[in-house]
């Protein structure tokens, strides 16, 4: 009895423990499993800290890159600039005399020709007027070509970027479209500049064509006077005392700031179609000459499609060019008509001149522009403005 009561006493303190112990077991199991949880929850909490550090790290690097990005753009856009008016200064001190020949042949009228073609023009000219009076007018070419030059060349690397957004390239039409862009862009500095400097280019024409009326007439010198404005007004010598500054105090004085724009529209239609057909062909002219699609043409390949497609796009554009020489003449010599814009001067010169007249001094055209543009390019291969830009101290 006692032994069961013993028994069962054993029986049941054996009993007790193994509760207690399992007790202490599933505590320490509890306390284990929290402090797994919270080993676990300090770690997931850790890795999102590290995430968010890193997160932070990538925005502060991208802020970096973007604004390094900004800064080598602009540093970019300023190069370029650099490089469209070093281009534009060079090209023009080579070839001026024959961009005053061009001037001078597009003036001449039917009947009343002084110069034969070029090689008579330029004798004639040194022969009269010595070998600066070649390069007359050429002071506001050189001050107004860097702006221009490098509006347009910017202008239609800005529009070509913009347009080939999402693209793997430009199609031709897009190619035309930022040519045309650039042309209406640079027409602000270009309309001034071939109006002050067609005056000064076209003097000495007039000069010879007095000359030579007063050698077969002298009675009919003062009849036949060419210089109709007051700033202009007298006999040769008078003449080449003229200067840009003269000539645009007076228009903005008579005419404000529309006489400097005289021939503005005559200016689009030569510039804009000229754009047009300049860059496209450019670009696929120099592409020929890429030895694989990630290196660049050789410099004489860039400078020998600069020559061909501006050539090219004068040319085609001379029609035009004669138009806008003829409306932004502001001096006629005797018996030569003046014009009330593009449609009466297209129709007086297809009546009077014929077709051929529109022609005029077109070789002498893509003798300039042809260099002037080649030039250009071979400035954009070498990186002259990115060269002065590294030898600058706010590089």
């Amino acid at each position: 009895m006692e032994f069961s009561i013993i028994s069962g006493s054993a029986s049941y303190t054996t009993t007790r423990l193994t509760i207690a112990q399992e007790r202490k077991i599933s505590s320490h199991i509890y306390f284990r499993n929290l402090l797994s949880c919270s080993l676990a929850l300090d770690l997931l909490t850790t890795t999102i800290y590290l995430q968010l550090a890193k997160i932070s790290q990538l925005r502060s690097t991208s802020a970096t890159y973007l604004k390094f990005s900004m800064a080598k753009q602009q540093i970019s856009l300023t190069a370029k600039l650099i490089n469209g008016g070093i281009a534009g200064i060079v090209g023009v001190t080579c070839v001026f005399p024959i961009d005053l020949v061009k001037t001078r042949l597009q003036n001449q009228r039917q009947g009343q020709q002084i110069y034969k073609n070029m090689m008579d023009c330029l004798v004639k000219t040194v022969r009269s007027e010595g070998y600066f009076g070649m390069y007359r007018g050429a002071a506001v070419n050189l001050t107004l070509v860097t702006p221009e030059k490098a509006i347009k060349l910017a202008a239609n690397d800005f529009f070509r970027q913009y347009l080939s957004k999402n693209e793997k390239g430009l199609t031709v039409f897009k190619e035309m479209l930022a040519g045309c862009g650039a042309g209406m862009c640079q027409v602000v500095i270009t309309t001034p500049m071939e109006m002050l400097k067609i005056q000064l280019q076209d003097a000495g024409r007039l000069a010879a064509q007095q000359r030579k009326q007063a050698s077969m007439s002298p009675t009919k010198l003062a009849a036949t006077r060419v210089l109709s404005r007051s700033y202009n007004a007298g006999p040769s010598t008078a003449a080449s005392a003229l200067s840009a500054t003269q000539i645009a105090r007076e228009l903005l004085r008579t005419q404000g700031i529309q006489g400097l724009y005289k021939g503005l529209w005559a200016t689009l239609m030569r510039d804009v179609p000229f754009s047009m057909v300049y860059f496209p062909l450019f670009a696929h002219l120099n592409r020929l000459g890429q030895p694989s699609r990630d290196e660049s043409a050789p410099f004489y390949w860039a400078f020998f499609s600069g020559c061909l497609a501006g050539s090219t796009a004068a040319v085609a554009v001379n029609p035009c060019d004669v138009v806008k020489t003829r409306l932004q003449s502001l001096n006629k010599g005797a018996s030569e008509e003046s014009y009330n814009g593009v449609v009466d001067c297209v129709s007086n010169i297809m009546r009077k001149e014929g077709p051929s007249a529109f022609l005029k001094g077109a070789g002498c055209r893509a003798l300039v522009i042809a260099p002037l543009f080649g030039i250009a390019q071979v400035m954009y291969f070498i990186g002259i403005g990115e060269f002065i830009l590294d030898l600058s101290p706010f590089n």
